[in-house]
């Protein structure tokens, strides 16, 4: 029926091609921004997850960063421990020179001072980002031996989040304890067979100056020599120690890292836009576009014929 009051092939015209510009103002806001989820109106659910996961991410970024510090600190004392073994087995040939008879042991003691000084500044100075682990004053009121770093991130089913750490014992790879109620492997006081104890003389202040070629001097000198013998091995352990920790921060800064990469995938794979399916689905809305157009004239136009009938 043709009616002057409605055009019903315009209206129908005009409905399609409203349909096809909303179909190409989406299409070309994927192509813009490159994503198919780009706001929870696209779709709330895929939304929500790829939101809860960019912000996981964000937080194991952090981690990354603190296993990068936590590598670094560890390095430090690694490295600070293992020049104190060479010093220290410096000193220990410096000690089987002086068993020697008739050897002058007064200038011997002057090479073993210059490197018990050696050995303190090597202490002292085997600092990373505020933390010594080898000096430290464990009669202080924030001292803890074991020492955490962050090392994981991870959300249950349930969206409770945890923190993993790994722990470092530095109890037994301090070389130098301030306080009046402990010693570290250098500064302890160690008896005739080398180990710890109440009574004796340390690595760091041991003196040889005035040893004679006396058998109990001597016998005294020897004491020496395993006390220094003692703490070489045991640094050599904290070292071997801090060795397998330095491995696992590593193996663990990997891990986070591939889990960051993985975690990017998997948003991707939610949100983000297929843009060679969005490129050609937009030529083909252009064309629709078009044809629309078109339908919307012919459709116009058509009402013109009626007034042919009244000429």
């Amino acid at each position: 029926m043709d009616s002057i009051k409605t055009n019903f092939a315009a209206m129908t015209a005009l409905q399609s091609l409203q349909n096809t510009n909303k179909e190409m103002l989406k299409t070309q806001s994927r192509i813009s921004t490159g994503y198919r989820v780009a706001t929870a109106e696209d779709n709330a659910s895929y939304w929500s997850i790829a939101t809860t996961m960019r912000s996981d991410n964000k937080a194991l970024s952090t981690v990354k960063d603190a296993l990068g510090l936590g590598s670094a600190t560890v390095d430090v004392a690694y490295t600070a421990l293992d020049k104190a073994i060479d010093v220290t087995s410096e000193i220990k040939v410096k000690l089987v020179a002086a068993r020697t008879p008739g050897v002058d042991r007064e200038k011997i003691q002057s090479e073993v001072t210059a490197l018990q000084n050696q050995l303190k500044s090597i202490g002292d100075s085997s600092t990373f980002s505020g933390q010594n682990w080898l000096s430290v004053d464990s009669s202080a009121a924030n001292y803890n031996a074991t020492k955490s770093i962050v090392g994981s991130f991870s959300r249950d089913a349930a969206g409770d989040v945890s923190i993993g750490t790994i722990s470092v014992d530095t109890s037994s790879i301090k070389l130098y304890d301030s306080s009046a109620s402990a010693v570290g492997i250098l500064d302890g006081l160690r008896s005739s067979t080398g180990a710890i104890a109440a009574t004796g003389t340390s690595v760091a202040a041991l003196d040889i100056s005035a040893l004679t070629d006396s058998s109990t001097d001597l016998t005294t000198l020897e004491g020496y020599i395993k006390g220094v013998d003692t703490a070489v091995s045991e640094m050599t352990t904290a070292a071997t120690s801090l060795g397998s920790v330095k491995q696992r921060v590593g193996l663990q800064k990997e891990f986070v890292s591939s889990l960051m990469q993985a975690i990017d995938r998997g948003i991707s794979t939610l949100v983000d836009a297929d843009m060679s399916e969005e490129s050609t689905k937009l030529q083909a809305l252009q064309v629709q576009q078009q044809l629309g157009i078109q339908a919307m004239s012919i459709a116009n136009s058509s009402t013109q014929n009626v007034l042919s009938l009244f000429r």
